[in-house]
């Protein structure tokens, strides 16, 4: 059964920092881009930040400079290093992966994690 999972969400105050995790498990090949989306309550899911499979990376305009995409292939994790938190960073923090698994080699397959909750509050 592949699976994403996320891990290192919770509250936080204002200015603080918080490290996402999400580790890709099953029977996967490889793995291409991978990143982070942010849901607001009552919105629609958003990008926050993807980072390929080489190593680009591409932000939100409202997380540059304070939030970091980074990726172990070897570990098939992705990371977001949040940093300067404000309350407007509440939000599910999702993770999202292109696989391509063992067997099938000739496509990707999407897949989400099941969230974790960010709240930033003093």
């Amino acid at each position: 059964q592949v699976q994403l999972v996320e891990s290192g969400g919770g509250l936080v105050q204002p200015g603080g920092s918080l490290r996402l995790s999400c580790v890709a498990s099953g029977s996967i090949f490889s793995i291409d881009g991978m990143g982070w989306y942010r849901q607001f309550l009552g919105k629609e899911r958003e990008l926050v930040a993807i980072i390929s499979s080489g190593g680009t990376t591409n932000y939100a305009d409202s997380v540059k400079g304070r939030f970091t995409i980074s990726r172990d292939n070897a570990k098939k994790t992705v990371y977001l290093q949040m940093n300067s938190l404000k309350p407007e960073d509440t939000a599910v923090y999702y993770c999202n992966a292109d696989l391509i698994l063992w067997g099938n080699y000739r496509q990707t397959t999407n897949y989400w994690g099941q969230g974790t909750q960010v709240t930033v509050s003093s």
